[in-house]
């Protein structure tokens, strides 16, 4: 098994999800087309990992509602125990923009960093709107029982990511100088 399928397995013990609601909640930390979890999530299912039970919809095809197995949680649990690798850490095209940024124009330069303030922007507030939809939940989400907790720390994660980089933006802008 690959780490994205342990990363299904992983957005599994939560919540029982569509492949559709899979790829949506991976975004926060792995990067997955369609075409990668589909067949992830048909060789789980004959590994006994995960179940299925198919939704009928009116007018679209039946969708599937996965949800992980005995067996899948405790695959899960045994690698949550091994050491993680440490290699490709990140993966950012934005970064390797900048490491040559010097080839283009300063307007050109900020606009590069301008846009990128922006993307950070909008996603932290959805990461932020969605963290007060967490803390509306019953359980707290700080409570390490809570089946919340694991995503409320990535989420936490993420939300102070992105304000160090819109500072290190804030920083950095200056010293491309005015256009």
């Amino acid at each position: 098994m690959n780490t994205l399928s342990y990363g299904l397995l992983s957005m599994l013990v939560r919540k029982p999800c569509t492949g559709y609601e899979l790829t949506k909640l991976l975004r926060l930390f792995w990067q997955a087309k369609h075409s990668q979890i589909y067949p992830l999530l048909a060789m789980l299912e004959r590994e006994n990992l995960v179940t299925f039970e198919l939704i009928g919809q009116t007018g679209k095809p039946d969708k599937k509602l996965y949800t992980i197995t005995e067996s899948g949680e405790g695959a899960l649990r045994s690698w949550i125990l091994e050491a993680p690798a440490t290699e490709n850490l990140e993966r950012d095209e934005f970064l390797i923009k900048v490491y040559a940024v010097g080839l283009i124009g300063k307007a050109e330069a900020m606009q590069l960093f301008q846009e990128r303030s922006e993307a950070l922007q909008e996603r932290l507030h959805r990461l932020e709107a969605e963290m007060e939809l967490m803390n509306m939940d019953e359980v707290r989400v700080t409570d390490y029982a809570s089946k919340q907790f694991g995503r409320f720390l990535l989420y936490r994660r993420k939300v102070g990511l992105l304000k160090e980089e819109l500072s290190w933006i804030d920083w950095a802008t200056p010293l491309i100088g005015r256009v």
